[in-house]
């Protein structure tokens, strides 16, 4: 009878429709049952979405930690490579403002003794590098070369206390003897009268006389001029024109007031506008004995 039934109902069902209103009251009696029967499920699923999504987001913090750190790391880099490729184009600049052969080095050492002031470059013997060689940065003359290693070199820096050198002021060409002080902060200007037509803000430059630095190169500006009636001379502060403190990459100077040591400089350190006729000229075996005559003679001149 039960079955007999069932058939009955499923043709009556899919023949008319007559117990649609029956099976949807019979939908909203079920549904109940049917959301009991899926709230285990749900609840495992959302326990585990829970346990997933924390440990993805755990994971993702320490993912996105980790790229802001290399960031970071990465924009400190940035700011240093900036901050040289400056200095590096300053450099550049100053070179291309002198005739003379230059070489690029960079400032690897600094004296910690507090009465000297030295520093000690990269470049040495194997690079041309002679005793006496002029070193400047990108704003002014800094020092010579008075140590000369296989791959270094050591540079007495002008404000060395034991240091002067022959200069001139640029607006009248008055001469005096620039002599370190022993501090960064400035230079002393030596045997200035005190008539002297030396005023505040002067621009001090090498003269050339000594035969050691080539003649026009800035060595600072003129800070203070204190004249005393009792004294002959007047008391001229001078402070450096290089950043004397603050430089990393210098110029290393090859020119014929200086001579060029024993070893003549590569072909590479010539400016681009030289032409190799003027190499050829004088063969390097001759030249160079010659320069250290020069460079042994203004030594003994200074």
């Amino acid at each position: 009878m039960l079955t007999v039934l069932s058939i009955a109902l499923m043709v009556v069902d899919a023949r008319f429709d007559a117990l649609k209103p029956l099976r949807a009251q019979m939908g909203l009696l079920v549904a109940p049952l049917y959301s009991a029967a899926e709230m285990p499920v749900r609840a495992w699923q959302s326990v585990t979405e829970l346990a997933t999504s924390r440990a993805q987001l755990i994971a993702d913090n320490e993912r996105l930690r980790a790229e802001a750190l290399l960031t970071q790391r990465k924009l400190q880099k940035l700011a240093t490579l900036t901050e040289q490729n400056v200095r590096l184009r300053e450099l550049l600049n100053s070179s291309s403002l002198v005739d003379e052969r230059v070489l690029v080095s960079e400032l690897i050492g600094v004296d910690p003794n507090p009465f000297t002031q030295r520093i000690l470059l990269d470049k040495g013997e194997v690079d041309g590098v002679f005793l006496g060689q002029p070193v400047l940065d990108a704003t002014g003359l800094m020092g010579q070369v008075v140590e000369v290693l296989p791959h270094s070199a050591r540079v007495l820096l002008i404000t060395d206390a034991s240091h002067s050198l022959p200069v001139q002021i640029n607006r009248n060409g008055l001469r005096a003897l620039a002599a370190g002080t022993g501090r960064n902060e400035w230079l002393e200007l030596r045997f200035v009268g005190d008539t002297a037509d030396v005023r505040e803000g002067d621009i001090v430059v090498s003269s050339g006389l000594g035969q050691r630095f080539p003649a026009g190169y800035p060595v600072g500006r003129v800070q203070s001029v204190i004249r005393h009636p009792a004294q002959s001379f007047a008391e001229v502060r001078v402070t450096p024109s290089a950043q004397l403190n603050r430089s990393r990459y210098l110029l290393l100077v090859f020119s014929p007031e200086s001579g060029y040591g024993d070893v003549l400089p590569a072909l590479e350190l010539l400016p681009e506008d030289a032409s190799e006729s003027a190499i050829d000229a004088e063969p390097a075996g001759e030249q160079a004995p010659q320069a250290a005559a020069e460079s042994e003679g203004s030594s003994d001149a200074e």
